[in-house]
């Protein structure tokens, strides 16, 4: 685990640790805890709402929180923060009650060690929110959340390190891939201190004097190796890195959003982004699922059903869904980034392979993708991010506790046409963003012909755009409010 001694000591950033307030609490030993306590109290009142309280999803807990106020709040936060979700996660809560009286024996199967499998829970969540119609359901959505927990506990307590995160989690891959543009990372200090570490408790843990087999503070259980750690990917922000370095040289600093993308240095427990095919399509499928997830809250996707549907000779759902699915998140891809990858390689007269030229290119669509994710999930909270108060109200009266008075259902949110500007602006936010990876990635790969290298990818980003725009500008359901009606 020898360190390169090159000194990069990190100069004109932010560092999260030496704010007054906000860094003491990082510090403290029981911030994460903290975090994760608060979150499971709330997870516990959502699956309890879910299960008995009313059926209809403007007036649950459950589908409101998990649909309106969670996923807005989630990407706003990985877009000027970082993965602040991950290091609060409730559902890392009851394993590590579990692991008091446990201890993982079992190392996760070598033929797992990748993001397939995360990709299909991924696909899965978004087909399942379509065909079982989640954002309505407060029943289905509280037993998500339970199924959630429960395999958080049953995958980490009989596997070592954070297997669930690393390998199974689709929330996590989601944030992962979303926190490669985010402005803050937890990255060395300086690097000339790491070089002369003899310990490497940030990856190994601090271990007890007296009893060597006693770790007292953990190193990182995603084995990411601090010194030789590129950007958020795969990071949790758990922290455990922070407090296991004896020499205070770890923090939570700002850096260039989005500059890992086109970086292919090699990155502690990943290896370089070139030989990892997974992360890619984990890539295409966070954008390409982006376009898919707001197309299915638009008006014409039941136009295009029920044509489906009639050229199917079906009146299942299923088969016209899953079609759907295979076009936009298969069809799809296959055909654009195929082309713009046999465009760039003919005019370029590059001698590669159109498929280890999609992979390398596909980092770049991912800004794109978020802009879209954070411009449609934001869509919904603000324009719906007081419509918990009286659903608080309503669910205390109904335990007899009117301490909130009688809930006040005209409370809503932000008007669509105060909201819509900050949706192109975040959308017109992650376009740019790609169109500087996808600049850098060509300049470091076909610098004298960056430019015909450029310049087909530049044109799908702007393909997509349009559709994105198109799509922004549909009648949008306003699922899980009553604004829907």
């Amino acid at each position: 685990m020898s360190v390169n001694k090159e000194s990069a000591v990190i100069g004109d950033t932010i560092d999260l640790l030496d704010l007054p307030v906000i860094g003491a609490f990082f510090r403290w030993q029981h911030s994460r805890m903290f975090m994760q306590s608060i979150l499971l109290v709330v997870a516990i009142i959502m699956v309890l709402h879910g299960l008995f309280g009313p059926q209809l999803a403007p007036r649950n807990l459950s589908s409101l929180l998990t649909w309106v106020h969670y996923r807005g709040i989630l990407v706003i936060l990985l877009l000027v923060g970082g993965n602040f979700f991950c290091m609060a996660c409730p559902f890392m809560l009851p394993r590590e009650l579990a692991r008091k009286f446990t201890k993982p024996v079992k190392n996760w199967p070598t033929w797992l060690r990748n993001k397939w499998l995360s990709i299909g829970l991924f696909v899965t969540i978004l087909f399942s929110y379509e065909y079982f119609d989640l954002w309505g359901s407060p029943w289905w959505t509280a037993w998500l959340i339970i199924t959630y927990f429960a395999a958080a506990l049953l995958v980490d307590v009989f596997f070592k390190k954070a297997s669930f995160c690393k390998y199974v989690c689709p929330i996590g891959q989601f944030n992962f891939i979303s926190s490669t543009v985010s402005p803050f990372e937890i990255k060395v200090r300086d690097h000339a201190i790491c070089a002369d570490c003899e310990t490497y408790d940030c990856i190994k843990g601090t271990r007890d004097p007296e009893n060597q087999w006693d770790i007292v503070q953990r190193g990182c259980e995603l084995a990411l190796f601090q010194p030789r750690k590129v950007g958020n990917m795969d990071c949790t922000f758990c922290l455990d890195c922070i407090h296991a370095c004896p020499h205070d040289n770890v923090g939570i600093s700002t850096r260039s959003p989005g500059a890992e993308l086109w970086s292919d240095k090699r990155r502690s427990g990943i290896g370089r982004f070139a030989n990892r095919n997974d992360i890619s399509i984990l890539a295409l499928i966070f954008v390409f699922g982006a376009l898919l997830n707001a197309f299915g809250m638009v008006s014409s996707v039941y136009a295009l059903q029920n044509w489906m549907a009639g050229v199917m000779n079906t009146t299942s759902e299923l088969p016209v869904l899953g079609t759907l699915f295979f076009v936009m998140l298969v069809v799809e891809p296959i055909i654009l980034l195929g082309l713009t990858a046999f465009t760039m390689r003919t005019w370029t007269g590059a001698q590669e392979k159109l498929t280890p030229i999609v992979m390398r290119y596909a980092f770049a669509l991912v800004p794109f993708g978020f802009g879209l994710w954070v411009a449609h999930y934001s869509f919904h909270l603000l324009t719906g991010i007081w419509t918990f108060v009286p659903v608080v109200q309503s669910m205390m009266m109904d335990i007899g506790l009117p301490i909130f008075g009688e809930p006040m259902w005209r409370l809503t949110g932000i008007s669509v046409g105060l909201v819509y500007p900050l949706e192109l602006g975040f959308l017109s936010l992650g376009f740019f963003g790609s169109l500087l990876v996808t600049y850098r990635i060509s300049e470091k790969n076909y610098y004298d012909r960056r430019w015909k290298a450029f310049i087909p990818w530049a044109v799908l980003l702007l393909i997509l755009f349009c559709a994105a725009i198109w799509l922004l500008n549909q009648p949008m359901e306003m699922r899980g409010t009553f604004l829907g009606g």
